[in-house]
């Protein structure tokens, strides 16, 4: 029979409560729940608590929120509950100090197949570059971030008309299965552990500012369109409309003969950037190439629209 590892879960927003939960109802024996501290949000300030902690709470897991990993206290306190090994799904960097401490060490679940798309922001990288496929991997810890060896990953296809929202639901309920199946693996004394193969191309996956995310007209529609996709509903691709900031959260590429049979291409040839509307039902930009339709957007102080209701409201000043 098989050893029940003592674990320790860390892990903050809401992609981490699929793999806690699925853990607790496996049966397995989660100890305790390391998670960010509480933080103030909304226009009282309110203090509000990780998901990751609302579900640790609601099930009698024991929480702490250390500012500071390194902190002595709290490795004093993580020595105490003895734990086997940690699990680590969408939670910080941790120091060494506090992967190694666990006698089978610390894996970490990432939204990629490793080794492509190390980095913070997996998820919205792969859709933003027009992948076809991605997945979970978990793998263990090791000093160089997201290069320890792989345990098991599960491939994930990512459909034309999906966004990184999408991808990131499908991802959150595929990976806490896969964190499962780890646990399990680890406790009955066979895994693999495979060492990550450098690809000739590595494809990175920096964490996203909000510069990251203004549209570059002079793209091609598709690279474009691909990069709505991939920043959608989160934090959204943006650029100017009207003189205000313009959050676009859905696109379709328009051909040139779509826009000559609408009379949008009349007149003077428009640059990247520039656009055309009826105000009424359309909204095109120029790209490098041809034409993105806008479909969803949310002009600065408006709420989230899709393009008639927003035209009916707005009138636009075009080229």
């Amino acid at each position: 029979m098989s050893k029940r590892l003592r674990i320790i879960f860390m892990g903050t927003p809401e992609f981490a409560v699929p793999s806690l939960r699925s853990l607790v109802e496996s049966n397995s024996n989660v100890v305790a729940v390391i998670t960010v501290p509480d933080k103030p949000s909304g226009r009282g300030q309110k203090y509000t608590m990780s998901p990751v902690k609302a579900y640790a709470q609601e099930h009698g897991i024991p929480v702490l929120q250390p500012e500071k990993l390194k902190n002595p206290k709290f490795l004093e306190e993580l020595r105490s509950y003895k734990a086997d090994i940690q699990v680590v799904v969408a939670f910080r960097m941790l120091p060494e100090v506090v992967w190694s401490m666990p006698t089978h060490g610390t894996f970490n679940l990432h939204g990629s197949l490793l080794p492509q798309y190390r980095g913070a922001a997996p998820i919205n990288w792969a859709v933003i570059n027009g992948e076809t496929e991605t997945g979970v991997t978990t793998f263990f810890i090791e000093k160089e971030i997201d290069t320890g060896k792989i345990i098991y990953k599960e491939k994930e296809p990512i459909h034309p008309d999906d966004d990184a929202g999408s991808v990131y639901e499908r991802l959150m309920y595929k990976g806490a299965k896969l964190v499962v199946k780890t646990v399990e693996a680890i406790e009955n004394g066979e895994y693999p552990q495979e060492d990550q193969d450098e690809p000739v191309v590595v494809r990175s996956a920096p964490k996203i500012f909000r510069e990251t995310c203004e549209i570059d007209w002079n793209k091609t529609a598709e690279e474009i369109h691909n990069f709505v996709r991939g920043l959608s509903p989160y934090p959204a691709a943006w650029t100017t409309l009207n003189g205000l900031s313009c959050k676009i959260f859905k696109t379709s590429v328009i051909s040139e003969d779509e826009t000559l049979a609408d009379n949008v291409s009349s007149g003077e040839p428009l640059q990247p950037g520039e656009f055309k509307t009826d105000n009424k039902s359309y909204l095109y930009f120029r790209t490098s190439d041809t034409w993105i339709s806008i479909e969803i957007l949310q002009l600065e102080g408006k709420k989230r629209m899709e393009i008639g209701d927003f035209l009916r409201g707005t009138k636009l000043l075009h080229a």
